[in-house]
Formats: structure tokens, sequence, C-alpha cells
């Protein structure tokens, strides 16, 4: 059997970590002073452990609602002496001061925070303990690092690191002090959004050996102080810096640059316009790139090869035959070339292996890949359009276009833009058309971002993407990993009095899904969130807008799927006024046949409870399931859960019938009749996972229309859906329970008349390896 897309099992190293993580009391830890975990004293951890571990835990915080984070979890790794690190990452706003400043005495190689805003100055000073081995930083995002938390001096108290001020740091007091002075080992720098207050060229003077350099979105002043590296620089990132002559012209001195970057996002208004001539000499001059990114530009129409003129034959990435003409100059074909938002994208010949850009599929994902990490406003566009290819054409990348979407999804989890697209185009990535290549493995991790946008967004939109593609996956049992966050999700959706109506009919139906064929615990658990209440909640908003429509129908339904066999709810369903409703429905829509079916099928559930069959014993009641006898709405379904309900009732005895009206016996033969007048061979709109609520009702003489209807029901199921409820029926004893129905002098004839064959047949097939029909018999 061939491989499902995203089929890979996870490492024995991740798995272990993952468990260690959700375990450390129990592994690697013990609970110590104020319950804060401490590290055991025989444990050591070498670099690869420690490493994965803070990384790891990083991921779960961000994308796992369920994961506990530990408030001093970064003490852990306080003490090179048991643990050692060397490459953090360390991203959002769940990274403090006093998190940097618990990992101070690690020689870090590999510092990256990302969008790490409640970092203050404070986390300047700890950096200067790793100036010693670092090599590799990011700052990228890191909006209020270089300002001190609430005015306060460049200062790392050892002794406070848990009573810090976790306010904001004040954008009014910027930090002065600080500089890359004895950091002589660092040799790749991320400054991204790099305030505009600070220098950048006075930050970075100290810096002598540096390879790689990010100033994406950073103010500069002038370019020329670059040239300090010319000798050295390989990678510089000026995404969306305004180009100049001043900054063509350090650019095109720093000739052993490999990769280069001055894209812009094509909205902002260019001062400086990127032409043939000056994409010319930076081919010319920087002969080392095998990496440009120019996305953004507005090219001139000049730098393309009329199409009349375009070398003939298939795409070529030779630059020889490059449809755009400065790349003509190019002595080999480039890794990558960033070409998004550019006309330049549409042409048939470019010279390089990667392209990122518009044109089709694979430009799509490469932009979605090169520009989610740090550019969500590009990635946003560029899931954007895969959305529009899956919707309108087909997807031949479908695993690299999912893991790439969950990825952005994962990364930029409060960019309600990234939320919204990327949850669009997960809608259509696993709906039919390409369920059957995917693996359990990667529609779990589909499911876990769709929860983890519902979680974070109430925004209308989101939800009912979310909502959307959940019902893209077999329920309940695609969903029963995460069983008890879905519909706490769901129920948090439906709890405002006036929600869009479109979500409030998806939630519905995913609500009624979920409920449906489930054990009785995952009932009963989800009838403590507040389910019931819920779906009585807006069949009451219903009710008062005079209006039966889906939502009605699905609440009733939901209803009678999560009452079945628990009595819990069943109780939770009288006490929160649910008859009531029943006779307001009754009376504000008697022609709805499906509501009808519903709300009988839900009142069968409670009427089998005996706790609870006195509450159901008025006259009101009584008259109303009486005259539900003679409907012929949805076939005999009304009539039938009509009758089963006062089977019910009967077998409680005559005793426990106190009222004048209507009589026991009326009722009893009008139940006769009404099962005299059903088609036996009638197929049915139901589904019973047990007859034990049916089965008790046949070895008694109180009330023979019970019996009867009970014995009706058997013969009805096992004759129509012989394969399916033949062996239910033998499993569950009936056949010894029918065979005291043929014993009993209280059973009636026409009772006796059925259980015979049905008897005869199930004893027939007890070994046999399937049942066939009753008929003939």
């Amino acid at each position: 059997m061939a491989a499902k897309a995203g089929d890979n099992p996870e490492s024995l190293m991740t798995l272990a970590t993952v468990f260690c993580l959700r375990n450390l009391r129990k592994t690697m830890c013990y609970q110590g002073f104020r319950n804060k975990v401490c590290l055991r004293s025989d444990i050591f951890l070498p670099s690869e452990i420690c490493d994965k571990l803070v990384n790891t835990y990083m991921e779960l915080v961000h994308t796992d609602s369920n994961f506990e984070p530990e408030e001093n979890f970064f003490q852990l790794f306080s003490d090179p002496r048991s643990t050692r690190l060397t490459r953090v990452q360390l991203r959002e706003d769940f990274v403090h001061d006093r998190d940097l400043e618990a990992i101070r005495k690690q020689d870090l190689i590999e510092l990256h925070l990302t969008y790490c805003n409640n970092l203050s100055s404070r986390s300047l000073k700890t950096l200067t303990c790793f100036r010693e081995t670092l090599v590799s930083l990011c700052l990228f995002g890191c909006s209020h690092i270089f300002y001190r938390r609430g005015g306060a001096p460049l200062a790392c108290n050892e002794d406070t690191e848990d009573e810090e001020d976790e306010s904001p740091a004040s954008r009014q007091a910027l930090e002065t002090d600080f500089n890359f002075q004895g950091f002589n080992r660092l040799r790749l720098l991320n400054l991204g959004g790099l305030p505009d207050e600070v220098d950048a060229e006075t930050l970075l003077k100290p810096l002598k050996s540096l390879t790689s350099l990010d100033l994406s979105n950073v103010t500069l002043e002038g370019t020329a102080f670059l040239c300090q590296w010319k000798d050295r620089l390989a990678s510089l990132v000026l995404y969306n810096l305004d180009l100049s002559e001043e900054l063509v012209s350090t650019v095109v001195q720093l000739v052993n640059l490999r990769h280069l970057d001055v894209s812009r996002e094509s909205r902002r208004t260019p001062k400086f316009k990127m032409t043939r001539k000056i994409l010319t000499v930076v081919v010319q001059r920087l002969v080392n790139l095998v990496s440009l990114d120019i996305s953004g530009h507005m090219m001139q129409d000049n730098s393309t090869v009329p199409h009349f003129d375009e070398a003939m034959g298939r795409p070529s990435i030779e630059p020889c035959k490059s449809s755009i003409y400065p790349f003509q100059e190019l002595k080999r074909p480039l890794q990558f070339l960033g070409l998004y938002d550019t006309s330049l994208c549409n042409v048939t010949h470019i010279p390089a292996y990667k392209v990122t850009g518009s044109k089709n599929e694979d430009q799509v994902l490469n932009a979605i890949e090169a520009y989610t990490e740090f550019r969500p406003e590009l990635a946003h566009r560029a899931i954007n359009q895969l959305f529009d290819i899956a919707r309108i054409q087909h997807c031949s990348q479908l695993l690299r276009a999912l893991q790439l979407v969950i990825a952005a999804l994962k990364c930029h989890k409060y960019d309600k833009s990234i939320q919204v697209t990327g949850s669009a185009a997960l809608f259509y990535l696993t709906n039919t058309e390409y369920r059957s290549d995917q693996s359990v493995r990667l529609r779990r991790e589909v499911i876990q971002v769709v929860l983890n946008g519902m979680e974070q967004y109430q925004e209308v939109t989101v939800q009912r993407n979310c909502c959307l593609t959940l019902c893209n996956f077999s329920i309940p049992e695609e969903l029963e990993f995460q069983y008890s966050r879905v519909n706490q999700l769901l129920l948090k959706i439906l709890e405002p009095a006036r929600q869009d109506e479109s979500i409030q009919r998806i939630a519905v139906h995913l609500c009624n899904a979920l409920v449906c064929q489930v054990d009785n615990h995952h009932k009963e658990a989800v009838g403590k969130m507040g389910f019931v209440k819920t779906m009585l909640n807006l069949i009451q908003k219903k009710l008062q807008d005079r209006m039966c429509d889906q939502v009605m129908e699905f609440s009733w339904s939901a209803l009678w799927n999560i009452t079945d066999e628990t009595p819990d709810n069943c109780q939770m369903f009288l006490n929160c006024r649910g008859m009531s409703l029943f006779l307001e429905c009754l009376q504000e829509f008697p022609d709805k046949q499906e509501l009808h079916r519903n709300m009988l099928g839900l009142l069968g559930n409670v009427a089998e409870v005996k706790a609870l069959r006195p509450q159901l014993l008025t006259p009101q009641f009584i008259t109303v399931f009486s005259n539900l006898l003679d409907s012929k709405a949805d076939g005999i379904e009304v009539s039938y859960n009509a009758c089963g309900v006062l089977s019910h009732i009967m077998f409680d005895g005559p005793e426990v019938w106190s009222m004048d009206e209507p009589r026991r016996d009326t009722v009893m033969d009008k139940m006769w009749d009404a099962i005299q007048s059903w088609d036996v061979s009638s197929r049915r709109n139901i589904n019973y996972r047990s007859f034990e609520p049916i089965l008790r009702l046949l070895p008694q003489g109180i009330s023979p229309v019970s019996q009867h209807w009970a014995t009706w029901a058997l013969y009805n199921l096992v004759s129509v859906y012989p394969s399916k409820y033949c062996p239910l029926l033998i499993k569950e004893g009936g056949i010894s329970l029918l065979e005291k129905v043929l014993e009993l002098d209280s059973s009636q004839p026409e009772t006796k008349d059925m259980a015979r064959p049905l008897f005869m047949h199930s004893q027939t097939h007890t070994h046999g390896p399937e049942c066939s029909s009753l008929s003939g018999l």
C-alpha cells in the first residue's frame, strides 16, 4: 500500500521530549517550594537534549492550549553543570526578561528571539552574558527590547528575577548604554524591525566579523557603513528599505554577497524604482550571488525579452535563454529568485531553480515557504492565491501545501489575516477531492491548528472557516482525540444571544454529529459542559423568532442524541424547561414533521429512565402523546416514538396512573390501534446502538401493549435490516426473552405471532455468519 501524504512517524526523540515536557514532575523534575518544578540532582542533560526541550516547550506553549506552561521552566537550565544549552529559539509574548536571565550562565551559540514584545532593556544586559560565545543572534520584531521598563536604568538584578515588573517597556525610555562591544564571535545578526530611534550604524559598529545581516524595516540615515563588512558579508537583507543611488552603490561593493534581498511590499509607494540598468549592475558586480530577492518592485517594460523573441521550447533555467535581460549576465542559474508581486514572474524563461511569484502553484508555494516567518503580510497574500488554486483548479503538491499552511497558522497564531486565509485554504485542501491522499497524522495536525484559530478568534470569518473545515472530517471518529476541546469551542460559539446565522447552523450541525454514535461517558462529559442548556437556549430563541429552521431541527436532534442512555442528560433536559419548549414547539409548528420526529425521539430517551417517568405522567403530556399516535408525520416515526414513550409509562403499572383523564385503558386502546396500522416492512429513520430499553419490556404481563410495541419494533428492525440488527438481538440476549414472551399466558396472540418467527429465525442464526431477512417466515 502506498504511503499517504504526511505519513512519516514522529522521531523517538520528539515523542520522548513531548512526553517529558507534559510530565516534568514524573520524569526529570520534582515539585519544590511554592509548587515550582526543580531539576532532580542526579540529572545531567547534554545540549542536544536541552535545546530540544526548550524549543519544543516553546512550540507547545504557542500551539497547544492543553499544555500547561511552568512559571519557572527556564530556571531548570540555570546551571551549566547539569544542563547545557547552545541553540535556543524563543518567540511571542510568552518570553520575559526573567526567562533570559535564568539561562544567562549558558554558553549560547545561537539565540533567536522573534516578536518577543515583553522583553525590555534588561534582556540587553543579559545578552552581554553570551557575548563571548554567541555566533547567531535574532532580535526580529522585539520592539521593546531597546527600551527601559518604567524608565529604569539598564540593570540585571540577579536576586529579584521573580519579582520583576511585567508592565510593557516604556517607548519613551530608550536604552542608550548598549552596544555590541565584545561580541567578537557574532557572525549572523537579524535586527528586523529595529525602532527608528535606535541608530543602527552606532549599534553595529563594534561588530567586525559579520557574515549575515538582516535590517528589514529598519530606517537608515545612510548605508555607506555597510562597506565595513565588504570582504565578509555573504548575506544581506534590506526588506522594505527604500532604494536609493547610495544604497545601490553600497550594495554592489559587497562583492562576496551570496544572498541579497532588496525586496519590498509592493503596496508601499516607491521613491526610487528598480531599473534594468540597476539590476544589470547588481548581477555583473555580485558574481557570487546564488540567491536574490527583488519582490515587490515595479520593473520597466524594457527589462524583459518581447514574447515573440523568447527562446523556443520548454521553460529553461539557462541564463543565456533568460526572458529577463539582466539575468542573461549570470554565469549559472540562481538557487533562489524572489519575484513575488512583480511582472517578471510571468515570463517563460527564469534562470533560477526556485522562484517566488504568483504565476503558478510552484511559485506560490515557494512564496509561502520563503516569507511565512518574517513577512506575514506577503505570506497572507500567497496563501490567498493558494486558496484560489485549491478552489478553482487543482493542487498538485498537496502535502507541501498543507504543511506550509499549517506552519503559517502555527507561526502566526495572533495574525488575523493569516488565520482567515489559512483556514479558508485548509477547507479546500482537506475536502473530499484530496482526502484519500492524507494520513491520519496530517489530518490531526489540521484539526489542531483549526481549533487553535477557533480558540483565538471570535471573529465571524475565522469561526466560519474553521467550522466548515471541521465538516470535512469524519465525525466523531477523526475528532475524538480532541473531543472535549472541540465541544467546548463549539458551545462557546453558540453562547452569544444573536450569533451569525451561518456559523450557528454549522456549529449546531457539528455538535449534533459529535454526540451521535459516541460512548455514554463522552455524552455525560459534554452534558456537564452545558450542552443541553445551550441547545435549549437556541430553541428558545428560535421560538421567540417564530422560526423553525435547520438550527431548530438540529438542536432537537442533538438533544435526542445526547440523551440516549444518559439519565443525567435527560434530567438536565427536564430541569431546563425542556418539556415546556416541547409543547410550545408543537403548538407553534404543527406541520414540521422532522421537528416532531426529533422531539419524540428525545422524549423516548427520557421515558426510558424510570426515575424520570413520573414527570411525564401528567394529563397534559399524556394527552399530547396520545394524540400523536395518530400522526402520519415522517412515515411511522412520530407515531412509533409517541407509542414508545407511552409503552415505558404503561410498563410502570396501573397503580402510578393517578389521573382521571385520559383513562389508562383508553390510551392503551389507541396504542394498539396505532401499532396495528403500521406497515411492518417500513424502512426506518432511526439508529439503535442497543436494544436494552426495548428488551426490558418483553418478559412482563403488566402492560401487554408495551410488550407488543417492543416485539413489533424488534420484528421490524430485524426483518428490514437483518445484517445489522440480528447480531445485536442475539448479542444482548434477545432470544431467551422472546422465548419467555411465547411462554407467558398474558402475551397476546398477535404478539406471539410476531415473537415466534423472530425467535426461530434468531435461534437458527445464532452460530451463523450473518442473518437473512425474516420475509417468508
